[in-house]
């Protein structure tokens, strides 16, 4: 069974009975039924239009499910003469159901986990976990969610910038290496950068190309991740940073700066470099005070530190850091990367253990833990 050819057609599926008129909650089920009716009986005979056969199979459910139910006697009438099967429309509804997602009417979180849940294809549970919030509450605002968008039409798209949010949520979800959603937050960014004049959307699909194009080098064969500095560049994708180079240049030529292009601006820099030792960090750092300049955002405050560390050596990175809070995600382990290369061995190490010990994910904690073991071996020899 292709579990990546099932996530893919979800969206576009759901769109098409919303459009033919269901509401969103009826259309998410029925769509759900349909996928388990595909598990049963696509490894004995997969459709030659696999879409279409979806499409079918879940207006049938969602007629099945209206015909029962006594309270959406008023739907079915509207319903009786069933459409030819398929898709009907030549059209991709996924970006039309990413709006849908991020409607006027939801908050950003709400909007999030929605797409999450309807156009990402994950679970509550991995939801909360990129939420950093109880799985009952993921649910609970899943289900909210789906009530306020229940009856809405494909005729008021939602906000540019929740649409950002979301698909930059879903991209790092794949990237993240936990669910391969990557490529699939690649395709709909594609639509609104050709279609909407607006230097974010832009700057939104080049930071993912640039990133993405670095995947195939961030793990080793075991799973173990490989820290920037010593991945193999031979193994990035040139053509994915050409064009994302090629599209940053574009949205920067238009002078409408904006958090996003700013990140892409660092990730180019990361690929024009043919190895560490030539990255430009004064650049980067530069980067990054537009970055803080435009968001505030801590995480960024926190990115600076280590970019600055590199271009003025780790004592300047660690008076950075200590303007920060050290609750911080990820704050522990720049303060340990900054003491290691200050020669504070012993204070690294003990940072590098604790840090592991607050790791949200596997990869994350046995990195830094060998990195611990590494130091702590150093110091007994």
């Amino acid at each position: 069974m292709d579990e990546a050819l099932l996530r893919t057609l979800t969206p576009a599926v759901i769109g098409v009975l919303v459009r033919r008129g269901t509401d969103f909650a009826a259309a998410e089920d029925a769509v759900q039924d349909a996928l388990v009716e595909a598990v049963r009986r696509w490894p004995e005979e997969r459709p030659r239009d696999p879409e279409g056969w979806l499409v079918t199979v879940a207006w049938r459910k969602f007629l099945d499910a209206a015909r029962s139910d006594a309270s959406r006697r008023h739907r079915e009438a509207r319903v009786e003469v069933e459409p030819a099967p398929g898709p009907g429309e030549a059209v991709d509804d996924t970006l039309q159901l990413y709006f849908l997602c991020a409607h006027p009417s939801l908050t950003p979180a709400s909007a999030v986990a929605l797409t999450l849940r309807a156009v990402g294809g994950l679970t509550t549970r991995q939801i909360a976990r990129a939420y950093l919030v109880p799985e009952a509450t993921t649910a609970q605002r899943i289900s909210r969610a789906r009530r306020t968008v229940s009856g809405v039409r494909f005729d008021r798209p939602g906000d540019v910038g929740t649409v950002l949010r979301v698909l930059c949520l879903v991209f790092n979800e794949g990237y993240s290496g936990d669910v391969d959603l990557a490529a699939e937050a690649i395709r709909p960014t594609r639509e609104p950068a050709a279609r909407i004049p607006d230097e974010e959307v832009a700057g939104l699909l080049a930071l993912m190309l640039l990133h993405h194009a670095r995947r195939p080098a961030r793990t080793r064969p075991d799973g173990a991740l490989v820290p920037l500095a010593e991945q193999d560049r031979g193994l990035w994708d040139t053509r994915l940073i050409a064009e994302g180079v090629g599209v940053l240049q574009a949205a920067l030529a238009r002078d409408r700066l904006g958090e996003f292009q700013a990140q892409a601006a660092v990730a180019a820099l990361h690929a024009d470099a043919s190895s560490a030792e030539e990255t430009d960090w004064v650049q980067i750092v530069g980067w990054y005070d537009e970055l803080v300049a435009l968001t505030g955002s801590p995480v960024a405050r926190l990115n600076r530190a280590v970019a600055v560390g590199e271009a003025d050596g780790p004592r300047a990175g660690l008076a950075a850091l200590a303007d920060l809070d050290p609750a911080l995600p990820c704050h522990t382990a720049v303060a340990a990367h900054l003491h290691e290369r200050d020669g504070d061995t012993a204070t690294a190490a003990r940072l590098y253990a604790e840090a592991a010990r607050s790791a949200t994910s596997l990869p994350e904690r046995e990195h830094l833990t060998r990195q611990a073991a590494r130091l702590n071996a150093r110091l007994r020899g």
